[in-house]
């Protein structure tokens, strides 16, 4: 099985530089996308090519302001699964942050993590989306699932996961507080896949802001990832798709191998 998960920054913008094609050339299983800004109503008008059309079931779930927020998922036709949208707690389902996939034992979770602005008036709001990941993904191990978090979480994790630590430490997604839900995260038996194959290595990231070629003089962050449990027995193996652009973060891959 091989999944991949974007925050595409709206849909609409990303087709115009190149979706169709990324989706006809990596046949994927499973695509998860965030930030699509845009609701399923709308996403039906816009036409995929009939490759996507033919070869995948389109999910969304929107907020409920217009191009704002979202996340959705792409599923190849003939797989077996369910999709549950939301959380059926209203301060997050309002801003369209959570879609889940359930494929036998496995459960899929999809989320766009709130980002804590920079007056950090969103970092409470944050926190608790966060905590209710951990505790309904903690639940699903206990209940049997074998669970994958993926997604743009909006926060790196170590100091090895943005090109310049020392001056982001009061910036929201290298706050201290945040970083503790991801260290809350590994410490509940969640492994960060990408980290645990390269786990010295500086220099990987997925997300770049527009200013000052920041892409090109590769200064980011790595704020998308793969969390998988501990029950996950197959060997799992992530990547970042570092030249796939068309955002201001790029695709981040699992491959789920016997």
């Amino acid at each position: 099985m091989k999944v991949a998960s974007w925050n595409i920054n709206g849909i609409r913008a990303c087709i115009k530089k190149g979706l169709w094609n990324w989706i006809e050339t990596g046949n994927y299983d499973v695509i998860a996308f965030q930030e699509t800004k845009i609701s399923i109503e709308d996403f039906k008008k816009i036409a995929p090519t009939e490759y996507v059309k033919k070869n995948y079931s389109p999910y969304f779930f929107s907020a409920e302001k217009k191009g704002y927020s979202g996340v959705a998922f792409l599923v190849k036709k003939g797989l077996k699964y369910n999709i549950s949208p939301g959380t059926g707690i209203k301060e997050f389902d309002s801003e369209g942050r959570l879609i889940t996939l359930t494929m036998g034992k496995w459960k899929i979770l999809n989320g766009y993590y709130p980002n804590g602005q920079r007056d950090h008036n969103r970092v409470p709001y944050k926190l608790r989306f966060s905590e209710y990941i951990l505790k309904t993904s903690s639940k699903l191990v206990a209940d049997g699932y074998q669970v994958i978090l993926c997604g743009d979480f909006n926060t790196a994790h170590e100091a090895i996961d943005l090109a310049n630590p020392k001056t982001n430490t009061k910036t929201t997604g290298f706050l201290p507080i945040e970083r503790q839900f991801i260290t809350k995260l590994v410490n509940n038996g969640f492994k960060d896949i990408f980290r645990e194959q390269n786990p010295n290595e500086n220099g990987h990231y997925t997300w770049w802001t527009y200013r000052n070629n920041c892409r090109e003089k590769n200064v980011g962050w790595r704020i998308d990832y793969f969390f998988c449990s501990e029950n996950i027995s197959q060997k799992l193996l992530a990547k970042i798709e570092y030249d796939v652009l068309g955002s201001d973060h790029c695709p981040v891959t699992l491959e789920v191998q016997q």
